[in-house]
Order: C-alpha cells, then sequence, then structure tokens
C-alpha cells in the first residue's frame, strides 16, 4: 500500500452516500492553485470584524504577491507591469519570519524578534513553517523537536502547535502574524489598505500544509486570491522579459527544497514537473554546524552547552552568520566571549571555521538535493542537454559548494538572472497582476506534485490523479461497494506521499519478512546439530542471531542485511564442521572407494542417456 497522508480538507471528512447501489462514481478534482470561497472559511467572524475595526485606510484594489519564507519572509506589489519589492519600517527588503513575546507578553515581529532571541529564546518562534499542516507525531516534527528551543506539542485536534508563556499556537496563526507585517509593509509604502494577496509555498507542500497557509493569510486579514508555487513564481519573475526556453529552477531556502522544470513559451509558463523535500534547507545547514560547534567546546573545555539554552542561541545565531559568511570568504572566526563558567572562571568561544571544514559538515544534506532533481528530470521526460538555463533560489543556493553540485547534476552553470532572495515575492505579486487583468500576456500552467487518490477495500490507495498532472483537472473511475445492498460508502481522499518513501517502506518490510525466515532456518539448523557441533560455534550463532533480531527492531535496512549476512556466516560453520568430520572417517578406503563410487555413476548416466 502506498504510504499517504489524508488530505485536511472537507471532502476528506465528508462521506459519499452511494443510496444503496451497487456501484457509484466517484470524482476527485485537483486544484492546489484556488482559494477557498470566502463563505467557506473555518475561521470565526470575530477575525473579519477586527480587520474592518483596525482598518483606517481606504480600501484599494492591489494584491500583494508575498513569499512567506521559513527563515525570511518578502513583500511585493506591481507598479504598472513591473513588480517592486516593498522595504519594511527597518528599511530591509525582506523580514526574519521571527515572532516572539517579550516579558511584558507583547508581540514582536521581524528584526525585533530575531534581536531579542539570545535572550529569550523559550519565547522566540523561528522556524514554524516546517511545522505548519503537520501532525505532532509525524517523524518530521519529532525531528523538529530536538532542534529549536521553543515548545512544541500535541494540540487538541493531533496537530503540532507551539506553547509560549502557556499559551498555545497554531503554526498558522504565528504565520499570521508575519503576514499581518507583511500587509502592513505594503500598506504603508501604498498609502492605503490591503485586502488580497497571493502567498507562494514549496512545491511540494500537500493540501494540509497548502490549506493551513490559507488559513494564515485570513486570519491575517486577507483573501488570499491564491496560491502558488515558489519555483513557479520564481520562473514568472524571470520570464517576465520576454524570456523563453525551457528551465529549471532549483529552490533550496530556509527549511525546504524544491526543483521544477518548466517551459516557457510565448507568454505561457508550463510546468513539466516538479520534486523536492519538505524538511531540506538552512536550518538544517545550521544545525549541523552548530553540532560541530557544541561539540568542539566540549572537547577542548569539557564543558556541555546544550544544558544551558541562552549559549546555544548565542552559538546558533553565531553559525547562522558564519555560514552567511563563508559564502564570501574562504575562513571566518567565531568569538563568543562569557560563553560559560566552571570553577577555574569564565570560558570564551574562539575558533576559525574554514570553508572546506563547513562544506564538509554538509556535504550529506547538499547531496539530498541529486536525487529530487533527477526525479524531476525523469518525471518530466528530458534530458539535461535539453535544459537551456537553470535558476538558482533561495538563500541557501549562494553557498558555492550548492552552486558546484547544480552544476554537476545539470551540466551546466546556473544563472544568476534573478535575486534568490526577491524572485518568489516577485513572481506572486506578477500572479496577483494577472489575476487583477494588469497582466494579460502571461499565462501559468502549474501541476499537482502529489499523486490523489482514494482508500479502496483492504487499505488499498487507489490512485486516480498522478502527480505532476497539470491542474485544474478532474478523474473519475466508478467503484463497486464492498457488499450487497450498502447503503452508505465512507470516502476517505488521501495524498501520496513521494515515492522513495513507498520503496523505503517496501525494502524494509522485504528484509524483515527475508530476516525471519533466516532467523527460522538458523535456528532450526542449531536446534538439529547443537550436540554434534562445538559449544563456542553454537554460543556464536546464537548470538548471531540476537544481533540479527535487535536490528530488526530497528529501521535501517543496511543494518539488518549486515547482521542477516552475519547470521547465515555464522551457520555455514555447521555445514563446514560436519563435512571436516565425514571426510576424515571416510578417507581410509582411499582412491579405490572413489574409483568404484565413479564407474556406476558413469554407467547410470549412459542409461538415462
Amino acid at each position: 500500500m502506498a504510504i499517504a497522508s489524508m488530505l485536511v480538507s472537507r471532502l476528506a471528512r465528508s462521506k459519499a452516500l452511494a443510496s444503496g447501489a451497487a456501484a457509484s462514481t466517484f470524482t476527485l478534482a485537483s486544484n492546489h492553485l484556488k482559494a477557498r470561497p470566502s463563505g467557506g472559511s473555518l475561521l470565526p467572524h470575530r477575525w473579519e470584524a477586527a480587520r474592518r475595526a483596525f482598518s483606517s485606510k481606504p480600501d484599494g484594489g492591489d494584491v500583494i504577491g508575498i513569499d512567506l519564507g521559513t527563515t525570511n519572509s518578502c513583500v511585493s506589489v506591481m507598479e504598472g507591469k513591473t513588480p517592486k519589492v516593498i522595504e519594511n519600517a527597518e528599511g530591509a527588503r525582506t523580514t526574519p519570519s521571527v515572532v516572539a513575546f517579550n516579558q511584558k507578553n507583547e508581540l514582536l515581529v521581524g528584526t525585533p524578534a530575531k534581536r531579542q532571541a539570545v535572550t529569550n529564546p523559550m519565547n522566540t518562534l523561528f522556524g514554524t513553517k516546517r511545522l505548519i499542516g503537520r501532525r505532532f507525531d509525524d517523524p518530521q516534527t519529532q525531528k523538529e523537536l530536538k532542534m529549536v528551543p521553543y515548545k512544541i506539542v500535541n494540540a487538541p485536534n493531533g496537530d503540532a502547535w507551539v506553547e509560549i508563556n502557556g499559551k498555545q499556537y497554531s503554526p498558522s496563526q504565528v504565520g499570521a502574524f508575519v503576514l499581518q507585517k507583511m500587509k502592513e509593509t505594503a500598506e504603508a509604502y501604498l498609502g492605503k489598505s490591503v485586502s488580497k494577496a497571493v502567498i507562494t509555498v514549496p512545491a511540494y507542500f500537500n493540501d494540509a500544509q497548502r490549506q493551513a497557509t490559507k488559513d494564515a493569510g485570513r486570519i491575517a486579514g486577507l483573501e488570499v486570491l491564491r496560491i502558488i508555487n515558489e519555483p513557479t513564481a520564481a520562473a514568472l519573475s524571470y520570464g517576465m522579459n520576454n524570456k523563453e526556453g525551457l528551465i529549471a529552477v532549483f529552490d533550496l531556502g530556509g527549511g525546504t527544497f524544491d526543483v521544477s522544470i518548466l517551459e516557457i513559451s510565448n507568454g505561457v509558463f508550463e510546468v513539466k514537473a516538479t520534486n523536492g523535500d519538505t524538511f531540506l534547507g538552512g536550518e538544517d545547514f545550521d544545525s549541523a554546524l552548530l553540532d560541530y560547534l557544541v561539540n568542539e567546546f566540549k572537547r577542548t573545555e569539557n564543558i556541555d552547552l546544550t544544558k544551558d539554552k541562552l549559549a546555544i542561541q548565542r552559538l546558533r545565531e553565531a553559525a547562522e552568520k558564519a555560514k552567511v559568511e563563508l559564502s564570501s570568504t574562504t575562513q571566518t572566526e567565531i568569538n563568543l566571549p562569557f560563553i560559560s563558567a566552571d570553577a577555574s572562571g569564565a570560558k570564551h568561544f574562539n575558533i576559525t571555521l574554514t570553508r572546506s571544514k563547513f562544506e564538509s559538515l554538509v556535504n550529506h544534506l547538499i547531496e539530498r538535493t541529486r536525487k529530487p532533481c533527477i526525479s524531476c528530470l525523469k518525471d518530466a521526460g528530458i534530458s539535461t542537454k535539453e535544459i537551456d538555463e537553470v535558476l538558482l533560489v533561495g538563500g541557501m543556493t549562494r553557498v558555492p559548494k550548492v552552486q558546484e553540485i547544480v552544476n554537476g547534476i545539470f551540466g551546466k552553470a546556473p544563472s544568476k538572472g534573478v535575486n534568490p532572495d526577491e524572485a518568489v515575492a516577485m513572481g506572486a505579486a506578477i500572479q496577483g497582476g494577472i489575476l487583477r487583468g494588469e497582466v494579460k500576456e502571461l499565462l501559468l500552467l502549474d501541476v499537482t506534485p502529489l499523486s490523489l487518490g482514494i482508500e479502496t477495500l483492504g487499505g488499498i490507495f487507489t490512485r486516480l490523479i498522478n502527480r505532476n498532472t497539470t491542474i485544474p483537472t478532474k478523474k473519475s473511475q466508478v467503484f463497486s461497494t464492498a457488499a450487497d445492498n450498502q447503503t452508505q460508502v465512507g470516502v476517505k481522499v488521501l495524498q501520496e506521499l513521494h515515492a522513495q518513501r513507498d520503496q523505503d517502506r517496501k525494502a524494509l518490510i522485504d528484509i524483515k519478512n527475508t530476516a525471519d525466515t533466516t532467523i527460522y532456518s538458523t535456528e532450526k539448523s542449531l536446534n538439529e546439530y547443537r550436540t554434534k557441533i562445538p559449544a563456542e560455534l553454537a554460543a556464536e550463532i546464537e548470538s548471531a542471531i540476537a544481533d540479527l533480531r535487535t536490528a530488526m527492531a530497528g529501521d535501517s535496512v543496511e543494518a539488518i542485511k549486515e547482521k542477516m549476512e552475519a547470521a547465515n556466516k555464522a551457520v555455514s560453520k555447521i555445514g563446514q564442521h560436519m563435512n571436516q568430520g565425514g571426510g576424515s572417517s571416510s578417507s581410509g578406503s582411499g582412491g579405490s572407494s572413489g574409483g568404484g563410487n565413479q564407474t556406476p555413476e558413469a554407467e547410470y548416466q549412459e542409461a538415462k542417456m
């Protein structure tokens, strides 16, 4: 059965009635680009009332484009037929996606929130985009629990929420604080109220994550006209100036990785295929470097900084700064005075970090981008030679090693024709211009990144709409009921995760089944020959079986294979021992015995012929 995640949508929660028929037709439609109608909002009316009450500016018809990023966010608006990135109150063109509550319980968003994070790590939220639309028991959520200083809790509905000062907030609410900041930035520039937006999401976001992003927009007082994929938005920004050809967009941001293949021709942007990893980005690079720095300090000073949240936050910020500096220099120094103390006095952190060392620490993360790229090319049915240009999007693409990997995958140097930090927001603004009718010469044809289907008898995922299908689309198929005269059917709409997880799970199940068989046959052989083999050999076989059982309790295919080979090697010694014993007993008859056996064997073969 394919690994699938339940779509958090009304369709997934509803039941389709079959009215006693023996078969029913189920139609599944996919259109990630279209937002829910305003009448279908899941938010209380008080949010709309609050928005109207606090809006003192005349309502304008502008549609802003927002790149709601894991690390930084950006807002853009169309000026005529040209997108313009708007600077925030601090004068920066991007805003940190950081939310905090200070000691007075005042809300801080953006640069002020990030600035006080060192002294207030428990009440400073960052990287919450990774939690949006995720369940608490999701393996990625459990991984995130170990990476952040703030509390991640299990919400009443089973989702992953965060807790600050005893209050729980959904990731959508946290995202809404950032979106509200973007909205205010746009309103300050335009001089009028803004109520409509196009928001970007990673191309590999599933339906639950997309719906949660729309909810964040509504909480912020925005009507989300459309949700578009980040690589697609970047391509819109690139192709605005009459660029044409087959384009690969490599988008490695703060928390997610996407790759898309698009064809641009006569103003038509057609996405051929998309792939990615929703848990790979700059946050992982920071964590890898942070772990190294913590271990180095422990090795030299014998002090574990992980027990000091303030020290870890200082080190986290220093790691992020060093990562940025190493994109333009070959080495940098990390100096943090009074990072800790012991009986001998204050301890200072001072280390020189080279680019080569940093690259060795994060090489395994960079290599994880290779497989999605190859899969995307395969799904699109094209070769690297057919790609005309590779666009780099996201701050992490400034890392020289990342650019080197991109060059190796696609066989050509990546283009720097777009700003990695601003291209996505500009593309969202262009899409807003298309929706308003300001930009009429462009047409966007996007795809659904994950397959859609329903659960059928036996827990089988029956695919109706394949991944990388151009949307909007719909598919109908007739299904029979599981029993005669069945009056109703519960329909579970599922969204398939990427095939690699399916293959990995199947491989794990298969290897565990094989290991079970190996244990059974090994124990059977051991019990049969226990009295005929040395005690040392029996103990070795028992130890190999125990090791194999321990490996089976985990999820490592390679570990199970290794222990299974060890068990097979150990049990093969039984045969070796028995053969040695048999050979010595029959050696007295010499060569004549062997010759006597050969003659009838030859006569037998001739008779058969």
